[in-house]
């Protein structure tokens, strides 16, 4: 029987193949004078252009430098600059670090990502590449007596959950190049090493705070460890993300619905504008931005058709508000529907029935199995007509109830959820701390 490979296994190998084209039989390459087909050069080769120092701790952390002000940001990026041009220095093509500064950070912040770049220590060298400004792709001298070096270089360091170890030793001897492509989609990161990958598609963890997935955009970083570091060949091809696609069909249209996201800023929203951002035709809760408040449509509804798509990021956890009031717990005081990854093994044995995904929370659980792997999207309507909610996700009516009735003598949590009582309300998104992603977002009222 002919053997059958699929895509994915494809793409390592090309992955892979193109690696050992460019590091060659001898090593890794010498200084490239162009970067390879679709790639751009993050280093010139020349100077420090491109690049920023790091801002000294607390503010290391991504989260807590984006509660910075603009004044105090730009105070203490001259400082950690003037830091980096005392450390870091450009000689013969190559990137030099003394070993007495801070980290270096590209001035610019990457999404998903397909990087490469040379690297040589010295003895008893220990460094590593931050992706989106969280520790780490781990680069060491593998002969030192520190515990975990001897396992090889590439491995996600910092990971506790996923594997955190390379599966195979690749190094160079130290003081010879090695060489890294790095690629990152979404939260999963493989790493090929002299071109062998020695880590697949592992989820990095967010270092900063384990309880929510990796940030979705943020600077990379060439770690200081107190040792000498070069670097050289830095290259990096951006991956773009699926664009938002925010717009009516033409049955929409005569149905009477109407956008509520114009793909393009908040306008129309209200609410935690701040912890909510707009990129290629996508609004993100960001928890980089403190993404955990409720943000609302500016008018209520009473009753709708309301149709969204949304993409979950591993355990993300979100709700969706409806006939709620401003600035109150919408589980409560107007209804949530849960927005949930309850596929994640961090909610395993313990999640209740109307906490699944839809469920409308501590009043009626809708049925499980409905959601696509996450990183895919899902399309999801809700139907509200008096007492009656449906819920609709990708094709399936896993919600189909009547309130009153479902909350008769009381609501299956026990509680008091006044919230089923209104007639009318705001929709909104309420977010706990995760990156989630809507877009085509539309309603057609029926009041």
């Amino acid at each position: 029987m002919r053997s059958k490979m699929n895509h994915a296994t494809m793409v390592r190998a090309a992955m892979a193949l193109l690696v050992v084209s460019l590091v060659g039989a001898a090593g890794a390459a010498e200084v490239l004078n162009q970067p390879p087909e679709g790639f751009v050069a993050l280093f010139n080769g020349k100077d420090l252009a491109g690049w920023k120092g790091l801002l000294k701790g607390p503010y290391d952390n991504p989260a807590k430098r984006a509660t910075l002000g603009a004044d105090e940001h730009a105070k203490l990026q001259q400082e950690a600059d003037e830091n980096m041009r005392a450390h870091w220095t450009v000689e013969d093509g190559v990137l030099h670090f003394d070993g007495k500064g801070r980290s270096l950070c590209t001035a610019k912040d990457y999404g998903d990502f397909e990087m490469l770049v040379d690297w040589k220590i010295k003895k008893d060298g220990d460094s590593g590449i931050y992706l989106r400004g969280a520790p780490q792709v781990q680069i060491w001298d593998t002969a030192r007596t520190s515990a975990g070096a001897q396992v090889g270089s590439g491995g996600l360091y910092n990971n506790q959950k996923n594997p955190s170890k390379p599966t195979k030793k690749m190094d160079n001897p130290v003081g010879e190049w090695n060489t890294f492509r790095i690629t990152m989609i979404g939260a999963k990161v493989t790493v090929v090493l002299n071109g062998t990958i020695v880590v697949d598609n592992v989820i990095m963890e967010n270092y900063w705070d384990r309880s929510i997935p990796i940030f979705p955009t943020g600077q990379i970083e060439l770690q200081n460890h107190g040792n000498d570091l070069y670097f050289r060949n830095i290259y990096i091809r951006e991956i773009p993300r699926e664009k938002g696609k925010n717009g009516l069909t033409a049955a929409e249209k005569a149905l009477g619905f109407e956008q509520l996201f114009n793909g393009k800023d908040l306008a129309g929203w209200q609410g935690n504008t701040q912890g909510y951002v707009v990129k290629d035709g996508t609004m993100i809760c960001d928890p980089s931005r403190g993404g955990s408040g409720n943000l609302y449509t500016d008018r209520e509804y009473g009753d709708f058709i309301f149709r969204f798509e949304f993409r979950l990021t591993p355990g993300a956890n979100n709700g969706l508000g409806i006939r709620t009031p401003t600035g109150q717990n919408a589980a409560y005081q107007g209804m949530e529907l849960q927005i949930l990854d309850d596929t994640s093994p961090r909610y395993a044995g313990w999640l209740k029935d109307y906490q699944h995904h839809g469920s409308i929370y501590g009043v009626v659980p809708a049925k499980q199995g409905s959601l696509k792997p996450v990183g895919e999207w899902n399309c999801e309507e809700v139907v509200a007509k008096g007492k009656q909610i449906a819920v609709v996700v990708n094709g399936q009516t896993i919600v189909d109830a009547d309130i009153e009735k479902a909350s008769t003598p009381k609501t299956i949590d026990g509680n008091d959820h006044p919230g089923l009582k209104r007639d009318k309300g705001y929709i909104g998104f309420c977010g706990h701390g995760d990156q989630v992603e809507f877009r085509n977002i539309r309603i057609k009222t029926l009041d």
